[in-house]
């Protein structure tokens, strides 16, 4: 019995010139076409923040401004107080990455190494939130969070950010992967609970860790709904609040400026973490 076909084509159909060559325009087709998906928006962000307001309405489909208008971003930065917004931001961003990543990992160390007895139980009451819809739940933790006088502090998106299934998955399916003569040789030797967590697995964890974290940091920067529903000082709302709350009264060029600065600092997170993500989801065998 003959192997099954991997591809659309056979090996003797890619040896004619027009085959390869209509495959090869296909190719470069999808990746100009996904290119454009992915950095067109990008482009016309800062198109925009360096373009004039008059400009913008005359010639809004020009490629370029005819003069660049780079004082957009120091107006914007001084005058529509970005600098602030930013600041909140990763105020945010850092304390929602913490107990992010410290939930994350002690949950799934505990569910792959640990393993107690009610512990495959919990693991499926926790995967099992991953199908509530977020606004189901927003009431409750609204009104918990004020039963616990949280409103108006950081600690209102901290706290419930921990509360992520998604990165309990990744964690505990890495240290599933791991091999199990480590924890058990580690035992042997005479190790505790928390060398083992500190001395063997953190140390290997780098790829998950890079993973959780920069989804971490993603989810963190552009959530919108749950910092307006908890911050309603303007003095420390992040900055995807602060530009929504900014649309009626501030310069369309100045608004945009501000845009493409919130945009800079996760673009810039993720091509510095992508083959760290890469190789952590090689490792924990998740996919899609």
């Amino acid at each position: 019995m003959s192997e099954p076909m991997t591809t659309f084509t056979s090996s003797n159909d890619l040896r004619r010139p027009a085959t390869a060559f209509a495959l090869r325009a296909v190719q470069v087709l999808t990746l100009l076409v996904l290119v454009a998906i992915g950095i067109g928006p990008l482009y016309w962000t800062v198109k925009g923040a360096v373009s004039s307001p008059t400009e913008m309405v005359t010639n809004p489909l020009r490629l370029w401004p005819a003069e660049a208008e780079l004082g957009n971003f120091a107006r914007a930065f001084t005058e529509l107080h970005v600098g602030r917004y930013l600041a909140n931001t990763v105020t945010v961003v850092i304390g929602s990455w913490a107990v992010q990543l410290l939930v994350a990992m002690t949950a799934g160390f505990a569910f792959a190494v640990i393993r107690p007895r009610i512990g495959r139980y919990v693991y499926g009451a926790i995967l099992a939130t991953m199908f509530v819809p977020y606004t189901v739940s927003l009431v409750s933790l609204f009104l918990t969070v004020l039963d616990v006088n949280l409103l108006d502090t950081y600690w209102a998106i901290w706290l419930p950010a921990g509360a992520n299934a998604f990165n309990v998955l990744l964690a505990t399916r890495f240290f599933e992967a791991l091999p199990q003569e480590l924890y058990d040789a580690a035992k042997v030797d005479g190790a505790s609970t928390w060398q083992l967590l500190t001395r063997i697995v953190l140390p290997m964890s780098r790829p998950v860790i890079a993973v959780i974290s920069l989804l971490a940091i993603m989810h963190s920067w552009k959530e919108f709904i749950w910092p307006l529903v908890v911050i309603s000082d303007p003095r420390l709302q992040p900055i995807s609040v602060a530009l929504a709350n900014l649309v009626d009264s501030a310069p369309l060029d100045e608004l945009i400026a501000a845009m493409a600065m919130a945009l800079a600092p996760p673009v810039l997170v993720f091509l510095v973490l992508q083959r760290y993500v890469v190789a952590g989801l090689g490792f924990t065998g998740v996919k899609g």
